[in-house]
């Protein structure tokens, strides 16, 4: 069962409030996400570019989020694995955009990815990331 984006705030801000301290979800649908992270100062490495981590935490985010958009707020869906891919430098300054792309929705695995840009970086990604989730098991409806 899908999730409208206004339904996958509240959850968040309900369950996991920190996840929306740095985020906004720009769009939620179509077997995808759009999330947007403000980066700030502590986002950033010396040298002035925005942190790995950050840009993992990003990415990870925008899988959730595309998820419990199609399969409504499940809260059990975990990360099993993650792989980033560092394609450019991306501009510290900025805040970083995150396009979240669900490839494979089965019953126990969730297979998606993420392409990060630099908010006015549009046309050069700074980095691509991989994902898989894990999702609980449903229980058969008790009669």
């Amino acid at each position: 069962m899908a999730s409208a984006k206004q339904d996958i705030v509240e959850y968040l801000e309900k369950f996991f409030p920190p996840s929306l301290t740095k985020c906004s979800i720009k769009e939620v649908g179509n077997k995808g996400a759009e999330v947007m992270w403000h980066v700030a100062e502590d986002d950033l490495r010396p040298g002035g570019t925005v942190s790995g981590p950050t840009m993992m935490a990003l990415a990870d985010l925008a899988m959730y989020i595309a998820i419990l958009g199609e399969i409504g707020l499940v809260g059990l869906a975990v990360t099993t694995n993650m792989n980033i891919n560092f394609l450019r430098k991306p501009a510290g300054a900025e805040n970083l955009r995150g396009v979240c792309k669900l490839i494979k929705i089965g019953k126990a695995l969730i297979v998606g990815e993420v392409w990060i840009y630099s908010e006015n970086q549009q046309d050069e990604p700074v980095a691509h990331v991989t994902g898989t989730y894990s999702v609980p098991p449903q229980r058969a409806a008790q009669a």
